[in-house]
């Protein structure tokens, strides 16, 4: 089956001002970076965007922002957020008025051990959202599921309302392949997380899209088209140089994205809602030296001087 998602699809973060409000000129700014940088869909809310901190107003404002950046041109990816089935069908439903062509639930943690108890969740969104495909988010404790390939295939098979499913539990390449060979033929394809940090294996394995942070997306697209043109060596060497600092990402998350972006000229400050750990002298410096050694790979917006 030909797929309506492929490539890179960055999780978009939420932009703040000063006072702590949500910036929705700084949103678009974020949005046409991602599209400026080549990238296939966008995807908001997401855990990357810090989606458990926004208010249901706030979360339509910035994806208005967002499906209007779009166009069309490149599908909108929404995250239904959280709640119970009814508050997520009823966001998936209104996402798909604003022009998000599909949507994506994360199978939330307190199904850890319950598979029965997931597959009534996922059911019971997919009810309260008729029509609507589906990628269904299996993300590790704390934040998901984490549930282990065959309860994932199972799920799949409850439901032809879930088209892709983005693997994000450890070791991810092994379950991208196993569910690429245990998949119903109502699955399209298997999209890869983790921030990209292990964006090569993932390929290899037949993964049909990503889903990293924003903060480097001109250098993953470069990566991914690279290495589905036949430019394995070219992909390879973009990604040990970013490796790196997607190391760091995963430490600091939103927090790096937001930093980097703010030294790309993207965002205006990296204020965060999220509690996540501040960056000292050390981290700053080391942060400094990682991105000065991206900056010539970085088509779309270069770093903005730094003083330490």
């Amino acid at each position: 089956m030909s797929s309506l998602l492929t490539g890179i699809l960055p999780v978009l973060p939420t932009p703040f001002d000063e006072e702590g409000k949500i910036d929705p000129v700084a949103m678009e700014r974020v949005a046409r970076f991602c599209v400026e940088a080549g990238s296939s869909g966008l995807v908001f809310p997401g855990v990357a965007s810090e989606y458990d901190h926004l208010s249901p107003n706030e979360r339509i404002a910035l994806l208005e922002v967002v499906c209007r950046v779009a166009e069309g041109r490149i599908p909108v990816i929404s995250g239904g957020g959280k709640g119970s089935p009814e508050e997520i069908g009823a966001n998936i439903l209104q996402a798909k008025e604003m022009g998000a062509v599909v949507s994506m639930v994360l199978i939330p943690n307190q199904f850890a051990d319950d598979e029965k108890g997931a597959t009534e969740f996922i059911l019971s969104v997919i009810e309260n959202a008729p029509g609507v495909e589906i990628v269904l988010q299996n993300a590790p404790a704390p934040v998901g599921a984490g549930l282990d390939t065959s309860c994932i295939s199972r799920i799949v098979s409850a439901s032809p309302s879930i088209r892709y499913v983005k693997e994000e539990s450890l070791p991810s390449g092994p379950r991208v392949s196993a569910l690429i060979s245990e998949a119903p033929e109502h699955l399209i394809g298997v999209i890869g997380g983790g921030g990209a940090r292990y964006l090569i294996d993932e390929m290899n394995r037949g993964a049909i899209a990503a889903m990293p942070a924003a903060e480097i997306t001109d250098i993953h697209v470069d990566m991914w088209n690279a290495y589905q043109g036949g430019d394995v060596s070219k992909a390879r060497d973009l990604y040990k140089r970013a490796l790196p600092l997607l190391v760091i990402q995963f430490i600091y998350r939103m927090r790096l994205t937001k930093h980097v972006l703010t030294r790309r000229g993207v965002l205006k400050n990296a204020i965060v809602r999220s509690p996540l750990p501040e960056f000292d002298a050390f981290d700053e410096t080391e942060l400094a030296a990682q991105m000065e050694a991206l900056s010539p790979f970085m088509r779309i917006a270069p770093l903005k001087p730094v003083v330490l």
